[in-house]
């Protein structure tokens, strides 16, 4: 699996602490005239200090996380997901896991509703999640820049049954007629009680 993390140049960094200021997570600290990335786990790759920064010291890098970083317990199933982070507010349109691949745009409360959500929906799909409802901003914008920078051979969007996730689909729906590429796409509703309602 892999994370987007901030990479500071140190030669070009001139301590300005704007970068420190953007940070929402407080990942970062001015340490010694210069900014650190002081909280590696907090940093959630949105990037909020990079429009900052008025030297463009910073930038971003693709790491691998270690199984190891994160603790294990033995459960009936395994995950399924490949990349992270999945919000669709926080993950970077040119991130290398959206290249070729099939992309899997869902509601927040899917995965809770079905019960193999991971064995028959994320398997093989690079996943982004979002709550139009909960988020309040409009997803089309996002996911079209996703759609323009990359390949994607597919895209299926799961929803549940309630007024509040037409929204995605829509936002979803608009992001694929506007993007100038023709990606086959499909629909996927869940009832409150886990079943597929069309497909």
């Amino acid at each position: 699996m892999t994370k987007q993390k901030i990479k500071i140049d140190e030669a070009l960094c001139i301590g300005c602490g704007f970068c420190v200021n953007a940070c929402k997570e407080g990942a970062l600290q001015l340490v010694d005239g210069k900014a650190k990335l002081m909280e590696e786990n907090h940093c959630d790759g949105l990037g909020r200090c990079l429009p900052v920064c008025p030297t463009n010291a910073i930038s971003f890098e693709e790491v691998e996380i270690s199984a190891n970083a994160m603790p294990r317990k033995e459960t009936s199933g395994h995950s399924e997901l490949k990349q992270w982070p999945l919000q669709i507010q926080l993950v970077n349109p040119n991130a290398p896991f959206f290249e070729e691949s099939h992309l899997l745009i869902a509601a927040d409360c899917a995965a809770f509703a079905y019960r193999n959500f991971h064995a028959d929906y994320i398997r093989n799909r690079t996943l982004v999640i979002g709550c139009p409802k909960l988020d309040a901003v409009d997803y089309a914008e996002k996911l079209e820049l996703i759609l323009r920078a990359n390949n994607i051979m597919s895209v299926t969007i799961v929803r549940m049954e309630v007024p509040c996730c037409a929204g995605l689909a829509e936002a979803a729906k608009r992001a694929i007629q506007n993007c100038g590429k023709t990606v086959p796409w499909q629909v996927v509703t869940f009832s409150l009680d886990g079943r597929v309602l069309d497909a």
